[in-house]
């Protein structure tokens, strides 16, 4: 039996319909037919009479559920390699072809200064790229040509040398501050050779903008922004138009070098949640090896967020523990006491989402947050808002669970909150990449959730003197006072630490590295 008889008896499809009905593309169709997790498709005349082509790739129809399975382990977070360890090697199709049908983005032709055409230069330093399974291993390290990541504020968060040397002419890493990063910002302040250079490359970045904010939110886009800058952003503004919300594509783009020599360039770009990364690639450079990469999309977001630059930032962060949690530990079962601490972590999780928190590290059975701060700079009340509803839903699953054990414990979670300026960054800590800020703040936090009770909420003078006077009206805050036999709430006002502690013993002296800080307690909201 010929090959075309077994194809009409498995029941075989074209390539364009397996496009159309995964909605993937042919890069990444190669890609898998690369990886031999797709079989290699059969190669003849086109069955369609409306189709052009003079061949096409016919494949079995069962890839259509197979690329269901990788989209779907894709979108549990797996990388390309743990998705091809888990599905293994496709291995030969039905039918070795005389030959295979290669299904890449057309790359187009540009003829060189002797009139002949030049042959592909690899993008990714040539170790990296790979059709082997046990050798694929593209990394952001081993891109050749200017890469960049801007964040969702249009900040460079890592930049790769070509960029820096042939697009920026500075050294961008050197940059703390990220609103002094700000792509549009740099571009506006530096001096280029050419004034259409900037004109253009600024263009394609905004629409990218455009996409994301309106033309009034321009005149707070940066901290810093002046109104000229305000009024040259609105003029681009309104000439481009807005990117549409692909996650991975490419757009032709002419930019010059250092050198005042313009090069053509494919612009790749792969839009995630953290931001936008960028590659500018010359026209006679193999595309395969951003191909490969972009497959591999959880290690680039992962190697990403390893090497952002570490950034002076003004943020927030939540510190909050559980009180008495050796001793609850000691009395439940293990199962229970895991089953508490998932559950007590599932009824806050949604506060820190709301409130825009990022997870950072924390010892023990607490939690630690940042609210950074961003344009509209409402992180300050995004922390005391997140703590305010975490305190309400941990009550809610105190009552729960004094009518399930029938026990006298209390649920608490004692929250200590500070405000801060310090270099934040990324530490790796397999299988995940963990924040963290270097400086006291932190520190602080931690302190004041340990010297909170009850449930409490602590933050200090210095955060509550950068709300403004609404968001201070808003909120009740101040400190207890003893007076013979009752209690004095004495609103709007503050404490040192030492001035709180009814005895200095032992077990109070832990707090003496901050006796003096000014602190007050947030009751609720007005």
């Amino acid at each position: 039996m010929d090959k075309i008889n077994e194809m009409k008896k498995i029941g075989w499809i074209s390539s364009l319909e397996v496009l159309k009905r995964t909605g993937i593309s042919r890069a990444t169709l190669n890609n898998y037919i690369k990886m031999n997790i797709l079989p290699k498709p059969i190669v003849k005349k086109p069955d369609e009479v409306t189709v052009r082509a003079r061949m096409l790739g016919y494949f079995p129809e069962t890839v259509i559920e197979l690329i269901e399975q990788i989209n779907l382990l894709k979108r549990k977070g797996y990388s390309m390699d743990q998705v091809i360890e888990k599905l293994g090697k496709f291995g030969q199709s039905p039918f070795q072809p005389e030959e295979t049908v290669t299904i890449r983005a057309p790359q187009p032709e540009m003829p060189s200064t002797d009139g002949s055409t030049p042959q592909s230069q690899p993008v990714l330093a040539d170790t990296t790229v790979s059709s082997s399974r046990d050798s694929l291993n593209v990394t952001i390290n081993d891109i050749q040509c200017p890469a960049y990541l801007l964040n969702n504020n249009f900040e460079i968060d890592w930049i790769n040398q070509p960029a820096e040397d042939i697009i920026f002419h500075q050294k961008i890493h050197t940059i703390k501050e990220p609103t002094k990063r700000n792509i549009f910002r740099l571009l506006m302040h530096q001096n280029f050779e050419s004034p259409q250079r900037i004109q253009d490359f600024f263009d394609f970045h905004l629409r990218f903008l455009k996409a994301r904010m309106s033309k009034d939110d321009l005149e707070k886009f940066y901290e810093g922004i002046s109104p000229s800058e305000v009024e040259a952003l609105r003029n681009r503004y309104e000439r481009v138009d807005p990117c549409t919300r692909q996650t991975v594509d490419k757009r032709y783009f002419k930019l010059l070098n250092n050198k005042g020599i313009t090069i053509s360039n494919f612009t790749y770009y792969m839009v995630f949640r953290e931001g936008t990364l960028f590659i500018h690639a010359p026209l006679d450079t193999s595309a395969q090896g951003i191909m490969d990469l972009f497959s591999c999309r959880s290690k680039v977001i992962s190697d990403l967020l390893r090497q952002r630059m570490p950034t002076l930032v003004s943020f927030c962060v939540l510190v909050a523990d559980l009180q008495n949690s050796v001793r609850i530990c000691a009395e439940l079962p293990p199962e229970e006491y895991f089953e508490l601490i998932n559950q007590i972590w599932a009824c806050v999780e949604g506060s820190f989402k709301q409130y825009y928190g990022t997870y950072g590290k924390h010892i023990g059975d607490g939690m630690l947050y940042y609210f950074l701060r961003e344009r509209d700079n409402k992180y300050i009340m995004n922390s005391i808002s997140c703590a305010l509803e975490i305190r309400e839903n941990v009550r809610k699953l105190n009552m729960d669970w004094k009518i399930r054990r029938g026990w006298f414990n209390d649920l608490y979670l004692n929250i200590g909150i500070n405000e801060g300026q310090e270099y934040f960054g990324t530490i790796p800590s397999a299988p995940s990449v963990e924040f963290t800020a270097l400086g006291d703040s932190v520190n602080i936090a931690g302190r004041l959730s340990e010297f909170a009770r009850y449930g409490s909420i602590w933050t200090t003078k210095n955060l509550i003197n950068k709300l403004a006077d609404e968001e201070k009206a808003g909120i009740r805050y101040g400190i207890r006072r003893k007076d013979l036999d009752r209690e004095i709430f004495i609103e709007s006002s503050f404490s040192r630490i030492i001035d709180l502690l009814a005895e200095l013993n032992e077990k109070n002296s832990k707090f003496m590295d901050i006796a003096t800080l000014p602190v007050t307690e947030i009751i609720s909201r007005r």
